[in-house]
């Protein structure tokens, strides 16, 4: 015999910390996408932890938190220029927001 639900599903508004009610979620979420590139560079360079830390000029305990997304100690002008320091390029592109939706802050890796 099926079982009934009550669940609901819910669509995500692209930002798990705004569908959450998080203070400050579009901040969050720049920085959760920002460490998220950051970690792929990471594996996909073959960097140990020492290399990332030599690298970033920062200790290891300070790499393992930023590579368990153990973000809060992070500012995103800090992430940023670790990508830079990994030798990447970071680009922040201002633009009108369509009517259809409220402003965002967006991060893709490419």
């Amino acid at each position: 015999m099926p079982r009934e639900t009550t669940d609901k599903i819910i669509r995500s508004s692209g930002n798990v910390f705004a569908d959450m009610g998080l203070p400050d979620a579009a901040e969050l979420d720049t920085k959760a996408r920002l460490g998220a590139a950051i970690h792929l560079i990471v594996e996909r360079k073959h960097l140990t932890q020492a290399d990332v830390a030599t690298a970033l000029g920062i200790n290891q305990p300070k790499v393992s938190a930023l590579l368990h997304y153990k973000l809060e100690g992070f500012s995103v002008e800090r992430l940023m220029h670790f990508l830079v320091a990994l030798g990447q390029d970071v680009e922040i592109v201002v633009k009108a927001k369509p009517r259809s939706r409220s402003a965002r802050i967006a991060v893709k890796a490419a």
